[in-house]
């Protein structure tokens, strides 16, 4: 058995976990886009209208951003084997029953079962990678991953709307399931048993009630923003409340500390600014080619893929690059790129098309590519081992936050601005100035974690 170093990990990287890895984050975050395609289906077949259906989306998402951080404090002292074993396990289950739910509340409680199941994959991410790849090359490692994902991701939702079309949208619900077969396989042949699966305590239900339930009224809020101004900030008093009595509990001091530490506290504000470019793809780009240019949805779907294309070769790129050049340097060239994309759609002209749009989505995704391998191997370096669950489940609440509040950001300037072309530029804007943080944030003098 390889010897394992809490600074450095094993001696050698153990490759096949990190392909179980990407397999396993493939499968959790690529379940909202996936699952959008078979909204239609699912309205027609339990009679419920657009506003309810979108439910099967947020029944997911919420439980899996809420739940981040205390599934990362479990995760922290369960063994990594069994706890992603059973985040795979139990997200396989929750999609057999949803595609046999036979009224759309069970379908609900299903989703919510996946995104609290995905939420135990995603907090043993970090847990995993630092006990199967040495750290000279987890960069490398996250690149790997990343790219499996993007790419997974975009074969995925044109599979995904296939099979909607032909077999019908509970068949999509199981698309996933040789995937998990396969990431399970893998794990239990390459990754040595070790630890168990320990009992939450009541304190941690506790801080997964509070940290839970605030981050909910946040996302809830963020997605009211535009439409319901009132309502988001009565939620994010909601919100304000439970994080504060959160803040208190003796258990949360750790976690407080550490993203109170300067490289930390930098590396999530990057982190927060850069995701919410996802406003651009979310919100933007789809209002632009409808309102503005006039093109249908298919139009959109090609011009995204310029930018999916172009994050998953660069992911690799950027991985093998923060190894050798350091992790900083690399995230900061990754977030000055994806500033100057978001930039270039300043310049689009009222009748582009599609090269005129793609190209500036190749732009913004080398950044996003650039920009996500170093940053989440830094965050991974500058915490305590102890607490690499955590500091995974905190990056994923930062990041959910940041893509829901982009698009809700860029809906209020779009609004604001009074739609049209006008309202793009109003939007890109408004997401340029936040993605700028990111830059100050990385360029800011502090000490890069080693």
């Amino acid at each position: 058995m390889t010897h394992t170093d809490t600074a450095t990990g094993p001696d050698r990287t153990r490759w096949a976990p990190v392909v179980a890895l990407g397999i396993g984050m493939l499968v959790v975050t690529s379940d909202i886009s996936i699952m959008a395609v078979t909204l239609p289906g699912i309205s027609a077949d339990f009679g419920v209208g657009p506003a309810t259906v979108a439910w099967v989306l947020l029944a997911y998402a919420l439980p899996l951003g809420a739940m981040a951080v205390p599934a990362g404090r479990w995760a922290d002292g369960a063994g990594v084997r069994p706890a992603f074993l059973l985040g795979l396990t139990g997200t396989a289950v929750a999609s057999v029953l949803g595609a046999l739910a036979p009224t759309f509340p069970l379908l609900l409680a299903a989703r919510v079962a996946q995104g609290l199941t995905g939420g135990i994959v995603i907090a043993v991410f970090m847990p995993l990678l630092l006990r199967t790849v040495h750290a000279a090359q987890r960069g490398r490692a996250m690149g790997s991953i990343i790219t499996i994902m993007t790419v997974g991701g975009a074969a995925g939702v044109p599979i995904g709307g296939l099979v909607a079309g032909v077999l019908g949208w509970r068949e999509v619900l199981l698309l996933k399931l040789p995937l998990v077969a396969v990431a399970i396989v893998t794990v239990l042949r390459s990754v040595p048993p070790g630890g168990g699966l320990p009992a939450p305590g009541r304190a941690l239900v506790g801080e997964a009630l509070l940290v839970g339930g605030a981050v909910t009224a946040l996302l809830l809020g963020l997605d009211r923003v535009a439409s319901a101004p009132g309502i988001a900030i009565a939620l994010a008093v909601v919100a304000a409340v439970l994080l504060v009595v959160w803040g208190r509990l003796d258990a949360t001091r750790p976690l407080l500390a550490l993203a109170r530490r300067p490289e930390v506290a930098a590396m999530l504000t990057a982190l927060f600014a850069v995701s919410a470019t996802m406003g651009l793809m979310a919100f933007l780009v789809p209002f632009l080619v409808a309102d503005v240019l006039g093109r249908s949805p298919e139009f959109t779907g090609v011009a995204l893929l310029f930018l999916i294309g172009t994050i998953a070769p660069v992911s690799s790129l950027a991985g093998w690059a923060s190894d050798r050049l350091g992790t900083r340097g690399v995230a900061l060239a990754g977030a000055i790129v994806a500033v100057v994309g978001v930039l270039t759609m300043l310049w689009l002209p009222a009748d582009a098309g599609l090269p005129d749009l793609a190209w500036r989505l190749a732009v913004l995704g080398a950044g996003i590519g650039l920009f996500n391998p170093p940053l989440n191997a830094a965050i991974l370096a500058a915490s305590p081992p102890a607490m690499a669950g955590t500091a995974g489940g905190l990056a994923m609440t930062v990041r959910t936050l940041a893509m829901t509040g982009g698009p809700a950001v860029a809906a209020l300037a779009w609004t604001a601005a009074g739609g049209g072309i006008d309202g793009f530029r109003a939007g890109v804007v408004a997401l340029a100035c936040i993605a700028t943080l990111g830059v100050a944030a990385l360029a800011a003098p502090w000490r890069s974690p080693r």
